[in-house]
């Protein structure tokens, strides 16, 4: 799994980092950070998916890679 992140839509409303701050962090201004990794696990990778949709803006895209 891979999170993209598209920082120009990105408005900074931080519900992502609300939702899953386990994988979600912001910078000093409230905007989301890349996200270099999600664990490898289930739990982690449903709290990615929860983050992305409660972007308002839709700046977060979850792209499952086949193993």
């Amino acid at each position: 799994m891979r999170v993209r992140i598209d920082q120009a839509a990105c408005a900074g409303h931080g519900q992502c980092a609300a939702t899953a701050p386990d994988v979600y962090q912001l910078d000093d201004d409230g905007f989301v950070l890349p996200v270099t990794s999600v664990a490898d696990s289930e739990l982690a990778r449903e709290h990615a998916v929860d983050g992305a949709n409660a972007c308002p803006e839709n700046a977060i895209t979850i792209i499952e890679e086949s193993a």
